[in-house]
C-alpha cells in the first residue's frame, strides 16, 4: 500500500488526488457542483451534491490511475471551512442545505451580539470576530428557522459538523462524530487555548452540546470507510481545513512563515508558533496545525472573492468564456487607463469585515471594456493582499519586537497559475513571491498528514526539505507608481463601504 487518497472538498468543486510514496501526484479526478443563492447574500450547497462528487471522484481517481483500494494506505481530508451542516444521526439526512461560509445572513445576529457587548468575549476564547462568516451564527439560523430542530438537537438526534465532519460521518457509515482542531477553530465555538468546546458561547447561541463533533489533532485515526464503497475499508488518517493544509503543505512549519492561497476566497496565514497573538487589525487568531496534541497557532487574513472573481466575469457578466482568458485580456488592457474592480460580492473580510457592503467599480471610461475588467479583477486580487500583509505585519511586529518574513510570500491555488498575477502581486506588495513546484498544496498537506501516520511519509522537518520552488517572482513596479495605484485602490474600498 504505496498511495495516500487526498480528498479536497472545495466551494465550487470536489477533487481528489492520488499521491505515491514520494508525495507525487499520480492522477487527479475534479467535478462541479451547483451553488444556490435563495436571497441576495445567501449561499447554499446541497449535500447530496457534496457527497456525491466526493464519493465518485474517489472512485474514479483510483479507476484513472490504474489501481485499487488494496494500493490506498489512507485517506487524507481537507475541506471548505465554515460551510455548517446539520443532519439526523438516524437516517443520515440534512435538516436544511448547507450554509456555505460566503453566507452573509446571520449579519443581524451578529451586529446584536455585537451590540450586546459579546465580542470580546468570544474573540478572547475563539481568535475570531462576529462575523456571518463562522459556523456559530449559521447553526443557531438552522436551530431558529427549521421546525423542531433546537428541540431534536437536544434530544441528541441530530448532529453538527464542518463538511469534513459530514464526510467523514458518510464515509464511516455513521461510525465516526469527529472533526479536527482546525476546523473547529473556525465555528465560533471552540476556546482555541483550551482545545475544547466553550460552553459559555454554546449556551449564549442556545446551541446543545451534543450535537458538537469530536476533537482531534489533524493526523489521528479518524475511523474507517464502509468497505463497500472503495472494494475495501481505508483508514481516515488525516484532516485539516483547506488553508491550513496549505500553510502544511507549503511547509510553513517555523513562526514568521507565511503563505498565501489563491482559490474561491485569498487566505493568507502567518505562523506565529505555540503563541497566539491577538491582532490590532481585526485579523484572525487561529490554528494553524495540532500535532501530538499541541497546537501551533497563526495569525489569519480572509478574503472573501478571489478567484470567484474570474467566474463572475465568466458567469455573470459573460466577457469571457474561460478563466484562461484573462491573462492574455489584461495584458492586452489600456495602459493609461486605470479602472479599479472591489469584489465585495458578499461584503468585505479582513481588515474591514464590513458584511453589509458591496462591490464596485471606479475609473470607468467610454474606451473601458472586457480588458480593462479583466486586469482590474486579477489586480484585485493583489490588493486585497497587501491590505492583509500591511495588517500582518503590524501585529507580528507588536507580538515579537521582529518582522515577519515579508521578504518572501509563498503561494499556491489555482490563481497561483496565472504569471501575470503573480507579478502583479509582487510588484503592489513589493517583496517576492514564491511559487512551488507543486501547486496541489492543499491536497498535499492532507495526505502528508495521512501518509505520516500510516508510516508512508517522514516527519515534519524532512517532509519540509521535500518543498521545491518553480519560480520566484520580483517587484519591478517603479514605487510611486506601486502608491499611487494602491491608494486609487483604498480610496475605492472606503467608497463602497460608505455607500
Amino acid at each position: 500500500m504505496t498511495y495516500i487518497l487526498a480528498i479536497d472538498q472545495g466551494t465550487t468543486s470536489s477533487r481528489a488526488i492520488l499521491f505515491d510514496e514520494a508525495l507525487r501526484v499520480s492522477a487527479i479526478a475534479q467535478e462541479e457542483f451547483p451553488q444556490h443563492y435563495p436571497h441576495s447574500g445567501w449561499v447554499e450547497h446541497d449535500l447530496s451534491d457534496l457527497w456525491s462528487t466526493v464519493a465518485g471522484t474517489c472512485r474514479e481517481v483510483i479507476e484513472r490511475a490504474g489501481k485499487s483500494s488494496a494500493d490506498i494506505a489512507a485517506i487524507g481530508i481537507t475541506n471548505q471551512r465554515e460551510t455548517t451542516v446539520v443532519w439526523d444521526r438516524t437516517t443520515g439526512q440534512p435538516v436544511h442545505n448547507a450554509i456555505v461560509w460566503q453566507d452573509r445572513r446571520t449579519a443581524a445576529i451578529c451586529n446584536a451580539l455585537r451590540d450586546e457587548g459579546h465580542e470580546e468575549m468570544v474573540r478572547d476564547r475563539t481568535g475570531l470576530l462576529l462575523d456571518p462568516y463562522f459556523s456559530g451564527t449559521k447553526l443557531k439560523w438552522i436551530l431558529d428557522h427549521v421546525e423542531g430542530a433546537r428541540d431534536k438537537a437536544r434530544a441528541g438526534d441530530l448532529l453538527f459538523g464542518t463538511v469534513d465532519s459530514f464526510l467523514i460521518w458518510k464515509l464511516t457509515g455513521g461510525a465516526s462524530h469527529v472533526t479536527d482542531a482546525t476546523n473547529a477553530a473556525r465555528t465560533l465555538l471552540y476556546d482555541i487555548r483550551k482545545g475544547r468546546w466553550s460552553g459559555t458561547i454554546c449556551n449564549l447561541l442556545d446551541i446543545p452540546m451534543e450535537m458538537l463533533p469530536e476533537v482531534h489533532d489533524c493526523s489521528h485515526d479518524f475511523g474507517t470507510t464502509r468497505s463497500d464503497l472503495f472494494g475495501r475499508a481505508i483508514p481516515i488518517y488525516g484532516v485539516a481545513g483547506d488553508q491550513q493544509a496549505a500553510t502544511i503543505g507549503q511547509a510553513c512549519f517555523k513562526p514568521g512563515m507565511l503563505k498565501s492561497t489563491y482559490g474561491t476566497g485569498c487566505f493568507a496565514l502567518l505562523n506565529t508558533g505555540d503563541t497566539p497573538v491577538w491582532s490590532q487589525n481585526r485579523l484572525l487568531t487561529t490554528i494553524a496545525y495540532q500535532l501530538d496534541g499541541t497546537p501551533t497557532y497563526a495569525l489569519e487574513g480572509s478574503i472573501f472573492v478571489a478567484g470567484a472573481v474570474v467566474q463572475w466575469l465568466r458567469d455573470g457578466l459573460e466577457v469571457i468564456r474561460t478563466a484562461a482568458e484573462t491573462q492574455p485580456l489584461a495584458e492586452a488592457a489600456d495602459p493609461d487607463q486605470n479602472v479599479v474592480l472591489v469584489p465585495a460580492f458578499t461584503g468585505l473580510g479582513a481588515p474591514y469585515w464590513n458584511a453589509e457592503c458591496r462591490g464596485g467599480i471606479f475609473g470607468l471610461s467610454r474606451n473601458s471594456g472586457p480588458a480593462e475588467l479583466a486586469r482590474a479583477a486579477l489586480e484585485s486580487v493583489g490588493y486585497q493582499t497587501r491590505d492583509l500583509l500591511e495588517a500582518m505585519t503590524l501585529d507580528w511586529t507588536r507580538a515579537t519586537g521582529g518582522a515577519a518574513d515579508a521578504a518572501t510570500l509563498r503561494v499556491d491555488g489555482g490563481m497561483s497559475a496565472s504569471d501575470w498575477t503573480m507579478q502583479f502581486l509582487s510588484d503592489i506588495i513589493g517583496a517576492s513571491v514564491d511559487r512551488p513546484a507543486t501547486l496541489e498544496t492543499t491536497a498535499m498537506g492532507a495526505a502528508w498528514l495521512a501518509g505520516m501516520r500510516a508510516g508512508l511519509y517522514p516527519g515534519r522537518d524532512e517532509f519540509a526539505k521535500m518543498w521545491a520552488l518553480e519560480r520566484t517572482f520580483t517587484p519591478s513596479m517603479p514605487e510611486p507608481l506601486r502608491e499611487t495605484k494602491y491608494a486609487a485602490w483604498r480610496r475605492a474600498v472606503e467608497a463602497v463601504q460608505i455607500f
